[in-house]
């Protein structure tokens, strides 16, 4: 899918002031960070970044034990991160990443203190406010030894309507024993290109957590971000949900390559499509034993759409143990049938069915954001599911 046009969209000359407070953000736009997970109050976080297209406009923690700058600041204080930036992800990888090399507009970089356990999460958002926009960042996180944190990350439109292209480098380095719960939230318009590339490395005894949720539309997604577990014990887990509508194109997965002894991979992935078409990847590799490894992809097509599951497993040494579960189709009449024959109408029995197969309870997700997903959920047309 890298179908995109770059030439199309305008990589300068969308540059705001810094934003002190969120709150005097204009209602519009709390919203739409709102329903990307940001929370503009700053309530039970431990701290905030917000890019609004080519600037970073806020940026601060709340707590001691995190450090949160803008990527250039973070450049220039350790002298280009040398053990760290573009260490993961080759910036000639493809045109994207190489827009995003030649021209860095910011991202985040966040570092958690050796030992210290992240009460309340770190939330960041990567907002395209004008319209037309590419914007390019990078992004580094940083989960010391020993250390815990949550981060949830929000993108965005100010609009439902506005065009831009998003391409984003991310980089997370776990180190031993460090535990990272990474949740993204994914809240595009109908007219953006989303290009996300995305490695990871985890250290002995690390964990990385990742939840994805995906439930607007949008123009066109191609990300597949890869984690490498590097140490003896390490463990990654990707969770996913996504709605395709009618008009966009989801080309997303997650891979795992298991390099050390006692690994632990699983990868789950929930998809539904209104209309949309879905690619949906999964790949876990293992290279040392013993490793276990579980890949689980199902969806569902309610109405009209289409679902490619494309789940992988490969082993190089006797004794690894991987298995994965795909299935596509549509909900089970069964079950539609069990839940009227206890009081629920054909319509209220197949949201409990859609809400259930996407579930989305996720820690740290404001409550307004966790209605308003259950809102979509029973707005999904599945007059056609049977």
């Amino acid at each position: 899918m890298n179908d995109v046009d770059l030439s199309g969209f305008r990589f300068s000359g969308a540059e705001h002031e810094r934003i002190e407070d969120l709150n005097t953000l204009d209602p519009e736009d709390k919203e739409q960070l709102l329903m990307s997970g940001v929370d503009v109050a700053e309530q039970g976080r431990s701290g905030t970044y917000l890019q609004m297209d080519h600037s970073g406009v806020h940026c601060g923690s709340k707590s001691p034990d995190v450090e949160i700058l803008d990527i250039k600041d973070a450049l220039k204080k350790y002298d280009g991160l040398p053990d760290y930036y573009w260490k993961l992800i080759d910036p000639d990888k493809d045109e994207f990443t190489r827009a995003a090399a030649d021209n860095l507009h910011g991202g985040y970089f966040i570092r958690t203190k050796k030992g210290a356990v992240i009460k309340d999460p770190v939330q960041s958002c990567l907002f395209l406010k004008a319209e037309n926009v590419g914007q390019n960042v990078h992004n580094i996180v940083i989960v010391e030894e020993g250390s815990e944190a949550h981060i949830i990350t929000g993108c965005s439109t100010a609009h439902a309507s506005a065009s831009g292209a998003h391409l984003g480098v991310s980089e997370f380095y776990v180190k031993k024993g460090g535990k990272l719960t990474f949740t993204m939230i994914h809240n595009w318009g109908s007219k953006v290109a989303v290009r996300p590339r995305s490695v990871g490395l985890v250290e002995e005894g690390g964990v990385f957590l990742n939840n994805y949720v995906l439930m607007k539309p949008v123009g066109s997604l191609q990300m597949y971000p890869q984690i490498y577990l590097n140490g003896k014990g390490a463990v990654a887990r990707f969770n996913s949900v996504l709605v395709a509508p009618e008009g966009s194109r989801l080309d997303t997965g997650n891979r795992v390559i298991m390099n050390a002894p006692e690994t632990r991979a699983e990868i789950i992935s929930r998809t539904i499509t209104t209309g949309g078409r879905i690619t949906a990847r999964g790949h876990i590799q293992a290279n040392s034993v013993p490793a276990r490894g579980h890949l689980e992809c199902k969806g569902l097509i309610l109405g009209k759409g289409v679902i490619h599951a494309i789940p992988e497993l490969e082993g190089s040494l006797e004794g690894v143990e991987l298995s994965h579960e795909a299935a596509v189709g549509r909900i089970a009449q069964e079950e539609i049938e069990y839940l009227m024959a206890r009081g629920l109408d054909e319509d209220e029995a197949t949201s409990t069915i859609v809400r259930g197969f996407l579930n989305v309870d996720i820690m740290g997700l404001p409550e307004r954001l966790k209605t308003a997903i259950d809102e979509q959920i029973r707005e999904l047309d599945a007059s056609d599911a049977m």
